[in-house]
C-alpha cells in the first residue's frame, strides 16, 4: 500500500507527540538500572497479573512494608509513554510513593514489555468445542501503539489497585508521561474512579485536522475490509525523531474519537501538567497548556507548570527531581488530603 505522505506525515507528526517518548530507552537504561540501589527497606514490592480484556498483564505493586490489615491507603496508576514499561519511570517513582504512604502501581500495556501478546488469528477458526476452546495460529500482536486498548489496560489497572486489601477505592490517582500523559487525561475526564491527575510532557493529539482524521477512516475501511493488514506491522512505522523506536508501530485507526483535548472538557477531577520549555517533540501550546486552559475553564483545580530550560526527555534525567516533587505535592494536596472514603 502506497500512502500519500503529504496527509500520512501531517497524522503520524502528531501521533508522535500524542506519544512522544519511549521512557524505557530514553530514562532507564539497563546499564543504569542498578544505580537507583535497593528497594528501601521501608518498601515493598510484589509482582502482581492484571487482565485486560483476557490478557495477561504483568505489574509491579508498591507498598508500605508493614500495613495492618484494615489500613487503607489512597493509589496511584502509572501508566508510561511510548515502548516504557514497569520498570521504568514507574519502578523509579513506586518507592518514593510507597515511602509517601501511598500503594502504587506500575504495570506492561498488552504486548509491551512483560505483558502477554494480543493475538491475530491468521486462518479461519474452528468451531469451537464443548468447553468453548479452539486451537488456532496467530500472530504475536506487540508494541503497538493503540490508544482504544491502552486506555482499556489503564481502566484494568485502576480495577486491580482498587480490589487491593490496603487500598481506599474512593482515592484512587493517575500518572502518565508522555503518550501515557494523553492518556492519563482521557481516562480522567471517563472513569469516574479516577480523583486526581498528573501528566507531564503529555501529548494530547493537538495539532491533528481534517486531513488526518479523513485518513485514519479510510485506513480504518482498507483493514477492515483486509485491504491492506488488519494490524500495524509491516506499516506503521515511526519516523522523524521517532525512528529509533524501531518495535513500534503507529495505528491511527485505533485513535479515532479518543481525543484528550476534547475530553479535557469533562474533567471534575484536580489536574497537574509539567509541561518543558524547550520541548522539541511538539507545541506544548497546544498540547499540556490547552488542556491546563481548559481544565482552569471549567473552575477544575489545576495547575500548569513549565520546567525551565528543559527538553521532553529532560523530564527522565536532570528534572526527574523537581517533576516528582510537584507531582507528589499534588497528590498530597488533593488525594492524600482528601481523607479516607467509604471506596465509593
Amino acid at each position: 500500500m502506497r500512502m500519500n505522505r503529504s496527509v500520512f506525515l501531517p497524522l503520524l507528526t502528531s501521533l508522535v507527540a500524542f506519544s512522544a517518548a519511549c521512557l524505557q530507552a530514553a530514562d532507564v537504561p539497563a546499564k543504569k538500572a542498578a544505580a537507583r540501589g535497593a528497594l528501601p527497606d521501608s518498601v515493598e514490592k510484589r509482582t502482581v497479573t492484571i487482565f485486560s480484556d483476557g490478557v495477561r498483564m504483568a505489574g509491579d505493586l508498591y507498598l508500605p512494608r508493614g500495613l495492618k490489615p484494615d489500613e487503607k491507603l489512597p493509589a496511584i496508576v502509572f501508566c508510561a509513554g511510548t515502548g516504557g514499561t514497569k520498570g521504568g519511570t514507574g519502578g523509579r517513582l513506586g518507592p518514593i510513593f510507597a515511602q509517601a504512604g501511598y500503594v502504587a502501581l506500575a504495570f506492561d500495556y498488552r504486548g509491551w514489555g512483560e505483558s502477554d501478546s494480543k493475538l491475530i488469528t491468521l486462518e479461519k477458526q474452528s468451531k469451537p468445542d464443548a468447553k468453548g476452546e479452539v486451537e488456532v495460529k496467530a500472530r504475536a500482536v506487540r508494541w503497538q501503539m493503540d490508544f482504544a486498548d491502552q486506555a482499556m489496560d489503564i481502566r484494568a489497572a485502576i480495577s486491580f489497585i482498587a480490589g487491593e486489601p490496603n487500598v481506599d477505592a474512593g482515592r484512587i490517582g493517575i500518572w502518565g508521561s508522555s503518550y501515557g500523559g494523553g492518556l492519563v487525561v482521557w481516562t480522567a475526564a471517563n472513569d469516574p474512579r479516577v480523583k486526581c491527575v498528573a501528566a507531564q510532557v503529555p501529548g494530547m493529539g493537538g495539532g491533528r485536522g481534517p486531513a488526518a482524521e479523513k485518513y485514519a477512516y479510510g485506513l480504518a475501511t482498507k483493514q477492515a475490509r483486509c485491504e491492506t493488514e488488519p494490524v500495524t506491522f509491516d506499516t506503521g512505522k515511526m519516523t522523524g525523531k521517532m525512528s529509533g523506536y524501531e518495535q513500534m508501530r503507529v495505528n491511527p485507526a485505533k485513535s479515532i474519537g479518543y481525543s484528550a483535548i476534547e475530553a479535557a472538557e469533562k474533567i471534575k477531577v484536580p489536574t497537574l501538567i509539567i509541561d518543558a520549555e524547550n520541548e522539541e517533540l511538539m507545541d506544548r501550546h497546544q498540547n499540556g497548556e490547552k488542556v491546563a486552559e481548559i481544565v482552569k475553564s471549567r473552575g477544575v483545580p489545576v495547575r500548569y507548570h513549565v520546567l525551565k530550560e528543559m527538553t521532553h526527555y529532560g523530564v527522565y534525567a536532570e528534572g526527574f527531581a523537581e517533576a516528582t516533587k510537584l507531582e507528589l505535592e499534588w497528590f498530597n494536596q488533593h488525594l492524600k488530603g482528601a481523607g479516607k472514603t467509604d471506596g465509593k
